[in-house]
């Protein structure tokens, strides 16, 4: 598993943005990042030496076939480890000894701290621009997510993967921790939308500002 430091470095982002577009060209990279092509190529060729990416050839129209790079099932050692088995574990010894309420009061303390974590990081006065911060830290932390911004100041996060996929599948009390989040960090009214753990593609998060709420 790598830090947080190698998903701020260019070939953690290509390897995020992989794990998210399932597989895209050297051209795909380039445009996304802002980078020249042949500098994609080399971290491709790096990735692919060190057996997180393969290569397969597509044709996409008439032209001739495009080379598009995926990751290998090794990439996702690369990704947050959450020992899901041992947490799963815990958790359960939580429940069936102390209660759900125990296990709910653990689960908020742990919302809290990451609410004070990710707060004391953000400084946007605005909840737009707490979520869009929210998001950047997201990333460092190998969360793939993104804000979309719809009509009349809606806000939309999107995580495209998430650490503790098996551990909700048993647990769903644990996607507490990002509500509180939200409700603590950015200080919006939250409402899931989509969840990866229900078979969702995402974890999608509804954010109501306090200026919509207002009218």
């Amino acid at each position: 598993m790598q830090d947080a430091r190698f998903f701020q470095s260019t070939r953690g982002k290509i390897v995020t943005a992989l794990r998210r577009r399932h597989s895209a060209s050297a051209v795909d990279l380039a445009d996304e990042f802002g980078l020249s092509t042949n500098a994609v190529r080399q971290q491709l060729i790096a990735l692919e030496r060190d057996g997180y990416v393969t290569e397969r050839s597509v044709r996409r129209g008439p032209t001739k076939p495009t080379l598009e790079y995926s990751l290998t099932a090794d990439a996702e050692k690369l990704f947050p480890q959450q020992y899901d088995r041992m947490l799963n574990a815990v958790l359960r010894e939580v429940k069936e000894n102390f209660g759900a309420g125990a296990l709910d009061t653990v689960l908020g303390k742990l919302g809290e701290r990451a609410a004070a974590k990710y707060r004391a990081k953000m400084s946007s006065p605005d909840t737009k621009g707490r979520v869009l911060q929210l998001a950047t830290l997201l990333r460092e932390n190998g969360v793939e997510a993104d804000v979309v911004l719809g009509p009349e100041g809606s806000i939309e996060l999107r995580e495209h993967n998430c650490p503790y996929a098996q551990t909700v599948a048993e647990h769903p009390e644990v996607c507490s921790i990002i509500h509180t989040v939200l409700r603590e960090g950015v200080e919006g009214d939250a409402r899931q939308i989509e969840s990866i753990a229900t078979g969702g593609d995402a974890c999608r998060f509804e954010i109501t500002t306090s200026a919509a709420r207002a009218s």
